[in-house]
């Protein structure tokens, strides 16, 4: 898997290297993906599965049988959402709208304002949208999403094979895949799925240096996180738990310090390397390497009371509890017994415990506007802990069936919470009500998104034409040729003015309101049908 995974890093970076190129285009993209796809399917070939996971035990044990069920139930309650057109917020916003304008540009490009600054960050699974959207829309882009969220179902199992039988490691499995925050992840355009891969595959890969101290794989694990920072800016706290890694295990081994400070340069220096090309990228366009990070768009508004313990507790209770995007309970359950037990933990299981400590640590001092899906990338190593202490507990009858109803109660329940929530889907996806229908039903235009709920644009709009827009937010449903105002500039040309929950510039106060769309709250101005420039 580690192979698949940099596989998919090296697709998406000359995807980057094409866009950098100006070189954006279905004949290229279509070649590039062909070659990948000839790759992967001899990786398939060669990827032996059943060295990995032993049929026969899967097939007499009906437990397993059971939980797979479940898990497979998940995913396809999952992919009904997939095939639903997109209404996530942030994928509306940038992660699908930046692809949409790379294609219309044929480059990548740097865009300035204040609207899409997050251009200049990395975006190793936007540019596998960028992809997708040459070939399709969004719903392909959406599916790449939910692959991320499968293939991450496979590296959690073989991670939990280190530590469990087969029972055990599924079990780790269906309890990382019940959480809500991972069922919805997995049905929009968003990159949390693809960081959450990549950073267990990190875990996996240091794992195995733990085992075997061969510095191949402290070098695979660094690689993967890169891959995860490449698509998450946010992903390098994680170098911080990885060091603090490598420097407790010297130190528990008796390791020379020259040993353990080349290991923690090893580590520092390809976790860095691998999304350093679009460090290059931000600081070229922004002179930062990490915009929009220490920058005045993403403040930390940190004071003296974020040392106090008592706020870290406060503050994790309330992602365990009050989530936007919920968690599992089974955390806030199990967190006690972890606690009560964790002197138990033995061998590299403990360096699960202390990545999980530090990761909530990593949380707490980083932006978390996000609920829960900013600590997703951490619950994969949160849910071998819980199943650490089943297999404590596993001699008395009583509390493993306990914990077992638990988890296999929460997982129905999220099978159907998610399955009720996905049901507004169905009439689109079997052709019952139109794709233009349902987004003008659900998408929420008071909150910053854009549809043409009555075909206006589409009707009056042509190629030549350009919309000057004001008050737009979400615009990965603008269909028309359109100039943002945060990134307008002077000799830009435009005919049109469209304004959506603001009111028009006063500079441009003589023109003429010939639309307005109750439901969206959009205006469109004209003066004298000629071009303009701004």
């Amino acid at each position: 898997m580690f192979s698949f995974a940099i596989l998919i890093g090296i697709y998406s970076y000359l995807i980057f290297t094409l866009g950098i190129l100006g070189l954006i285009d279905g004949k290229y993209i279509l070649s590039l993906t062909l070659v990948f796809i000839s790759i992967f399917a001899i990786l398939i070939r060669k990827f032996k599965i059943k060295n990995l996971i032993n049929v026969d035990n899967f097939l007499k044990d009906k437990l397993v049988i059971f939980l797979i069920a479940l898990l497979i139930l998940q995913s396809l309650i999952n992919l009904i959402g997939v095939f639903g057109p997109e209404l996530g917020f942030d994928a509306l916003w940038y992660h699908l709208t930046l692809p949409k304008l790379y294609i219309q540009n044929h480059s990548i490009l740097h865009i300035p304002g204040s609207l899409l600054y997050y251009s200049d960050m990395p975006k190793l699974t936007e540019m596998l949208y960028t992809s997708a959207l040459l070939f399709g829309n969004e719903i392909l882009a959406k599916f790449a999403h939910f692959l991320f969220g499968i293939f991450s179902l496979f590296a959690i199992y073989f991670l939990a094979r280190k530590f469990f039988n087969v029972r055990l490691s599924i079990l780790t499995v269906v309890i990382f895949y019940s959480n809500l925050v991972v069922g919805w992840e997995s049905i929009t355009a968003y990159i949390d799925l693809a960081r959450t891969f990549f950073e267990v595959m990190a875990l996996w890969g240091f794992i195995n240096f733990l085992e075997d101290k061969n510095k191949k794989w402290l070098i695979e694990s660094a690689v993967m996180l890169g891959l995860a920072i490449s698509t998450k800016l946010l992903a390098l706290g994680s170098i911080f738990i990885f060091l603090c890694l490598i420097v407790y295990f010297g130190i528990s081994n008796h390791n020379k310090i020259t040993k353990v400070f080349k290991n923690v340069l090893i580590y520092l220096f390809f976790s860095l390397l691998v999304p350093l090309p679009w460090f290059v990228f931000s600081f070229i366009h922004n002179g930062n390497p990490f915009y929009p990070m220490f920058s005045n768009i993403v403040s930390l508004n940190y004071n003296i009371s974020i040392l106090n313990p008592m706020k870290l507790i406060s503050d994790v209770l309330k992602l365990l509890i009050y989530s936007p995007d919920p968690l599992s309970p089974l955390y806030l359950i199990f967190l006690p017994l972890v606690l009560l037990t964790f002197n138990k933990f033995k061998g590299s299981i403990k360096f699960i415990l202390l990545y999980s400590l530090l990761a909530i640590v990593i949380w707490y001092f980083t932006p978390r506007v996000g609920g829960g899906r900013f600590i997703l990338p951490y619950l994969p190593a949160f849910s071998i802990l819980i199943v650490q202490v089943i297999k404590i507990f596993e001699k008395k009858k009583y509390f493993s069936r306990l914990f077992l109803f638990l988890i296999v109660t929460i997982s129905l329940f999220s099978i159907i919470y998610r399955g009720a929530a996905n049901a507004k889907f169905l009439p689109v996806i079997i052709g019952r009500e139109s794709r233009d229908e349902f987004l003008s039903k659900n998408l929420n235009f008071s909150f910053g998104d854009f549809f043409d709920t009555d075909g206006y644009f589409k009707k009056n709009i042509t190629s030549k034409d350009t919309v000057l827009l004001y008050g737009f937010h979400n615009l990965y449903y603008v269909n028309f040729p359109f100039i943002d105002s945060s990134w307008v500039k002077k000799g830009d040309m435009f005919n049109y003015i469209a304004t959506q929950n603001s009111d028009l510039p006063k500079r441009f106060s003589n023109w003429n309101l010939i639309y307005y769309n109750s439901k969206t709250h959009v205006n469109l101005y004209i003066l004298g049908g000629t071009r303009w420039v701004y």
